[in-house]
């Protein structure tokens, strides 16, 4: 192993991130040809890795990996919708999406959501693989698709240790939908781990529904093997609300509000401990300076999108109060989906508070002043958000 990494560092057998050797290794699994709509996107994405990030052998080892099974899951998407033309045709009727910025409540209130076995979310091994590997569809296919989710698992664990304090994660948990965009290369997946400055900016740049459409799809392929209501999550929601309710136009919005302030230092946190599993160097300045500004879009845009769409759409969920009492928040999603919280499913969201303590798998410590970044200068950027939704500025629990 030593003597392989050695060789990466001088260049000898040098792991390709070129577009065309991703394109040529998906096709070859799959048996399928390229979905050209796609080519902009990946090489955008690959050429940014390959010339502006600094990856450790075991990261471009890592990153090909995840590119061309992305790439292969999105033309067995394609496959198996040819095969199923049934799927096209599945309702995915009042989604419920919850989002909000990082450390706002969203992991707890998604996860107690998900105690609730109507609601069809979004579990960890699925989210590696939303395709079934094989027919039929039974217990040892399933087995096949956890396994890969494991042995991720394991891998994530030992690059990045410290993740689990910042995001827990399980097989079987509930995971989020930027799996389902990332199908598209049009995610904010690859600006997580790798510092990816031209494939981000043309990325913000870009129309997301082509995203939004594919993630559909996937939601529907994902109904015809589990029926539900689909409940889905993920804080990138907040800058595309307007592409999340133009395809998906019956869907409810459970939206959480914290002080930005308290925020943005664990998103800065949770984007250099990503970075760090795959990079030679971090830069927390760098990172202070892009997800500073990104945090700042997230709101504004957000503001945007809220002053357009119907009220009825969105339900307002501040953190403090799902702190002091979740269940009762939760009594008010219930009431904002018109679904019954019936005792089994009110008693098994209490056990899984129960044996998830906000510290279960460590403290996560960060603050503003590790990523270069002061509050006078973020605050009046929040100023108008934090008036439009009450939030006072001492929010800082």
């Amino acid at each position: 192993m030593g003597a392989w990494l050695g060789a990466m560092k001088l260049g000898i057998g040098r792991i390709s991130l070129v577009a065309e050797s991703l394109i040529e290794a998906a096709c070859k699994r799959t048996g399928r040809p390229f979905e050209e709509e796609l080519r902009e996107p990946l090489e955008r994405l690959a050429r940014s890795l390959e010339e502006e990030c600094a990856l450790h052998p075991i990261g471009r080892f890592t990153i090909r990996d995840i590119l061309v099974r992305t790439l292969e899951n999105r033309l067995r998407l394609e496959t198996f919708v040819e095969k199923h033309p049934e799927i096209a045709k599945i309702e995915v009727k009042d989604p419920i999406f919850v989002v909000g910025m990082q450390r706002t409540g969203t992991t707890m209130l998604h996860r107690l959501l998900t105690c609730d076995a109507r609601l069809r979310h979004l579990p960890a091994w699925e989210g590696l693989n939303p395709v079934p590997l094989r027919e039929p569809l039974d217990a040892a296919e399933r087995r096949a698709r956890m396994a890969v989710a494991r042995s991720a698992m394991r891998a994530l664990r030992y690059l990045a240790p410290e993740l689990s304090a910042i995001h827990p994660m399980q097989v079987d948990g509930p995971e989020e939908d930027v799996h389902l965009l990332d199908l598209s290369f049009l995610s904010p997946t690859a600006d997580a781990v790798a510092r990816v400055p031209s494939y981000s900016q043309w990325f913000e740049s870009t129309d997301q529904l082509p995203a939004y459409r594919t993630m559909r799809r996937a939601v529907q392929v994902m109904l015809w093997q589990r029926d539900g209501r689909y409940l889905g999550k993920s804080p990138h929601h907040l800058e595309y609300l307007d592409e999340l309710l133009t395809v998906f136009p019956d869907a409810k919005v459970i939206q959480t509000h914290r002080n930005p302030l308290r925020t943005v230092a664990s998103f800065c946190s949770m984007m250099g401990h990503g970075r760090a599993m795959l990079c030679e160097r971090v830069d927390g300045l760098e990172i202070g300076r892009r997800f500073g500004a990104k945090a700042v879009r997230a709101i504004e845009r957000t503001m945007a999108s809220r002053s357009r769409l119907p009220e009825e759409r969105f339900l307002d969920v501040h953190y403090r109060d799902t702190l002091a009492d979740p269940m009762a928040q939760v009594r008010r999603i219930y009431e904002f989906l018109e679904l019954e919280l019936t005792p089994e499913v009110e008693a098994a969201m209490e056990t899984w508070r129960a044996e998830n303590s906000q510290t279960k798998h460590g403290t996560h410590r960060y603050q503003l002043e590790d990523f270069g970044l002061e509050r006078e200068g973020l605050e009046p950027h929040f100023k108008a958000y934090m008036e439009r939704f009450d939030i006072p500025s001492e929010d800082a629990a």
